[in-house]
């Protein structure tokens, strides 16, 4: 039976046109690589190459034997990374969240209660990570609302409460509270990277114009700046304020959030201990 180094060799014949040019591109001598495609040709039991002196050009033998290849050879490299992904898997919990907030504290005490494996997370979009989870792509994710699904675990793991951040000489800084419509259509500052909380300000503010930044210079930013921004109470005590900033509570429902940790029980990882530790 032939080999997959011949299919190989076949390709690379196909593609450089001459033996000399695919024996340079393989890193072996023409000779050999002849008698390589002549074992080939022995193995299928057909001829795959019109032979002339000083020439050798695939037939139509050659030709569907090289579609053949083709299809054979990428099967294979997508084996090989499916399984190398399935054997990752093995040793890997992926968690996946809808906002920043529950990277800072989770993946910290999945790794004490399973520190055998890999913890491996990202921010994604509601719909990606209640999905991926139907779909064993991960094994715990958290979303800004309940899921009542069979086969699913739900446990509310806290809450997260939006603020405008806005400094002293703005005009709204001494308000008590705010609606998100009370800033619709000024200019604001906005971290990157914030899942669902982006998504939000810009439905519930669609005129508003926002400037992105990453994290380091959004803070550097929002001390010298007079621009509005957000902050939340999670941000606050785990950073601290801003200096000369005044944090105002967003009264939005949505602004308002209770986070929920799902995950199905049982399976390769069982995270019911992760579920029980946050009860």
């Amino acid at each position: 039976m032939f080999e997959l180094y011949q299919l190989e060799q076949l390709l690379a014949v196909a593609a450089c046109g001459t033996l000399s040019n695919a024996a340079e591109q393989l890193h072996i001598s023409q000779p050999a690589l002849s008698r390589s495609m002549q074992r080939l040709e022995a193995e299928l039991q057909v001829s795959l190459f019109t032979r002339q002196k000083n020439k050798i050009e695939l037939n139509e033998n050659g030709r569907m034997a090289v579609d053949y290849a083709r299809k054979i050879m990428e099967q294979s490299q997508d084996m090989i990374s499916r399984i190398q992904a399935f054997d990752r898997s093995q040793r890997t919990i992926l968690f996946g969240a809808c906002a920043p907030a529950p990277l800072w504290e989770i993946p910290a005490l999945l790794s004490d209660l399973y520190p055998e494996m890999t913890i491996s997370s990202e921010i994604r979009e509601n719909d990606v990570l209640l999905q991926g989870l139907r779909d064993d792509v991960y094994q715990l994710i958290v979303l800004p609302f309940p899921v009542d699904e069979p086969g699913m675990i739900c446990a509310k793991y806290g809450e997260e409460h939006l603020f405008f951040s806005l400094p002293p000489a703005h005009p709204l800084s001494g308000s008590k509270a705010l609606y998100m419509k009370d800033l619709n259509g000024e200019t604001m500052l906005l971290r990157n990277r914030l899942g669902f909380w982006r998504e939000l300000t810009v439905r519930k503010m669609p005129d508003t114009r926002f400037l992105e930044q990453e994290d380091v210079a959004f803070d550097e930013l929002v001390k010298f700046s007079a621009l509005p921004s957000f902050a939340t109470d999670l941000w606050l005590n785990r950073e601290g304020n801003h200096v000369n900033r005044v944090n105002i509570p967003i009264l939005d429902e949505e602004a308002n959030v209770s986070y929920y940790c799902l995950c199905k029980p049982g399976g390769r990882t069982d995270l019911r201990g992760f579920i029980k530790s946050i009860g």
